[in-house]
């Protein structure tokens, strides 16, 4: 631990985003994973974009706080839209 108290400050802030930046994580990682669970089971079409938008919203929210890379939310969202769309021919 550190012993300056500015330092010590600094290290309970870091924790605090630490966790916070996990919930984030794992709440993206349950939207993208839900979508793909509904398209494997072939959903219905109103389903899969509902599901699709909230994943989308997700990557977008991830993006903005600076928990992934811009290009990394706009690859994962251009995918996972050319499977939805896939689905729904």
């Amino acid at each position: 631990m550190a012993n300056i108290k500015s330092a010590q400050k600094q290290a309970r802030k870091a924790e605090k985003r630490r966790a916070i930046n996990l919930d984030r994580k794992t709440s993206l990682k349950t939207a993208i994973k839900k979508l793909l669970v509904a398209i494997d089971k072939k959903e219905s079409k109103d389903t899969l974009v509902a599901l699709f938008n909230d994943a989308q919203a997700q990557l977008a929210r991830a993006k903005s706080k600076g928990l992934i890379h811009a290009n990394t939310a706009a690859r994962k969202t251009s995918r996972l839209a050319s499977r939805v769309a896939q689905i729904n021919k």
